[in-house]
């Protein structure tokens, strides 16, 4: 019976992005490079944005919720005393405002204020859909829609260097914060209004810009068969490894659960990669409670069977 990955294309591979470029595009280009029809992705940038780009190629796609609900890092630069419609330098001025008396202390205390768990409203230039409809497609039409606040996590906020009206930062946040939004949130509270000159991602989880490789670089690759990026076992390091045997293996390959010995033991809830050898994925579990005498069980949540060497997929 099959026990890991097998397939070649079974990669999460790291694309620095380019700026004017949508996440989609890179999809398609890279979908052509590896010629390999299934391809996802954990999170994507605005067209404006560059950087750490994380792609989920064949069965990784699998992988997506376990890769996208990671922490992002960004370094950027906002543009003090002027306000655009969709809070960056691609959309037009809606008003200018007086930054002269902008110092660093303030900038500095105003970040602090943005820092930790906010409520923020998504711009109506976004992906959020309203009626089933993103919220810009109706942005395109000159609609503008009530929005509900989100909650979000900004675990780090600092300041770069300040060269009036550029302030250069570091932002550290959540899923689904957005950062031109905190530009312009940040832009409203000093009383001159800011907007995103710029952003690039650093880094996305565990996946940064040392391993990212440039559009151009990948499609140009001389060495075909391999391709770059990680294997499904080793795109989640953060989630703790367990050895199986050939039995335990069969059981949660068949979707049954299997007793976990106690040297392997983990607190109850936790998921974990499961594995015949500390290389390959065979499945994701949890670590579940048994009857008293049979200690703790692994109950699969995500099973990874073989398919054919070559096979493509629909994204």
């Amino acid at each position: 019976m099959a026990r890991t990955e097998v397939n070649g294309v079974d990669r999460v591979i790291v694309v620095d992005k380019p700026a004017g470029m949508t996440s989609h595009d890179v999809v398609q280009r890279v979908r052509r490079a590896i010629r390999q029809r299934r391809i996802g992705h954990a999170g994507t940038l605005d067209p404006a944005a560059t950087g750490v780009l994380v792609l989920l190629a064949g069965r990784a796609t699998r992988l997506s919720q376990y890769l996208t609900a990671a922490e992002k890092e960004y370094e950027g630069r906002l543009v003090l005393g002027t306000s655009t419609d969709t809070q960056d330098a691609d959309g037009d001025v809606t008003s200018t405002g007086d930054y002269s008396d902008v110092t660093e202390a303030r900038l500095r205390e105003c970040f602090e204020a943005f820092t930790g768990d906010l409520m923020q409203v998504p711009p109506m230039v976004s992906a959020v859909k309203r009626d089933g409809r993103p919220l810009y497609e109706l942005a395109r039409q000159g609609v503008e829609v009530e929005r509900e606040a989100r909650p979000v996590t900004v675990r780090e906020l600092a300041l770069l260097g300040f060269d009036p009206p550029d302030v250069r930062f570091r932002v550290i946040c959540s899923k689904g914060t957005y950062v031109r939004t905190l530009a312009a949130d940040i832009g409203s509270r000093l009383g001159c209004g800011a907007h995103l000159g710029e952003l690039r991602r650093t880094r996305s989880g565990d996946f940064g810009l040392g391993e990212a490789m440039p559009l151009g670089k990948l499609e140009s690759r001389e060495t075909r068969p391999a391709l770059p990026g990680r294997s499904l076992y080793d795109a989640l390091a953060d989630i703790p490894s367990v050895t199986l045997t050939e039995r335990q293996l069969d059981q949660i390959l068949e979707g049954q659960p299997a007793t976990l010995a106690g040297a392997d033991a983990h607190p109850v809830g936790t998921l974990v990669r499961v594995t015949p050898d500390g290389v390959h994925l065979t499945a994701i579990a949890r670590v579940d409670e048994a009857g008293a005498s049979d200690g703790l069980l692994l109950k699969p949540v995500r099973v990874f069977g073989e398919e054919p060497e070559g096979e493509t997929h629909a994204e």
